[in-house]
């Protein structure tokens, strides 16, 4: 769409770096959970007031930048063991519907992972739009959910001696967003 043709009820919104975070958290040793987060990333949004079902968000994550606060950790997870980060830099959730979900809403899209694209559906708690000191129109956004690494071909693990295995399927992920109007 032509941006000088886009309808004035169109917003779009660029991210505040320094209050938003990309985290997740797996099951260790089926006994606690280890959690990371992602350092480097990028939104755009575009949100349709008068129709917020209309609106679209694309979130993409450099790979390489994962951090679980232990380095042999975050390398062998950045390994052609897990995500491969040389072949498959980025990781990529590109938005297709957003629907509402009584006071929240759900954004369904695909989420692509390596060389594998799925389609996923977060759960999203919005936050604003409200002013800030410098008359800059703020929202936040909360996208959470769970994925099965496996269906992303994260299939490496470790049979524990006394049962079990060392890393989980499950990994839940918080994306917290702070967006800014832009101008």
């Amino acid at each position: 769409m032509d941006i000088a043709n886009e309808s004035t009820d169109i917003r779009r919104w660029e991210i505040d770096k320094e209050h938003s975070s990309i985290e997740f958290s797996v099951r260790h040793m089926m006994i606690s959970h280890v959690n990371g987060r992602f350092r480097k990333f990028s939104v755009e949004g575009k949100e349709d007031i008068s129709n917020v079902e209309k609106s679209s968000v694309i979130v993409t994550i450099d790979s390489s930048s994962i951090e679980t606060g232990n380095t042999d950790r975050d390398n062998h997870l950045k390994s052609p063991d897990f995500l491969k980060v040389e072949e498959f830099p980025e990781i990529i959730f590109r938005s297709n519907s957003i629907k509402k979900n009584g006071d929240n809403f759900k954004v369904s899209g695909n989420l692509k992972i390596r060389d594998v694209e799925k389609p996923y559906v977060f759960d999203v708690e919005r936050s604003g739009p409200v002013k800030d000191p410098y008359g800059n129109l703020r929202q936040g956004i909360s996208l959470t959910g769970t994925i099965n690494r496996k269906d992303f071909g994260l299939v490496w693990n470790m049979v524990l001696e006394g049962g079990g295995v060392m890393v989980g399927e499950g990994i839940k992920i918080n994306i917290d967003l702070e967006l800014v109007q832009m101008k």
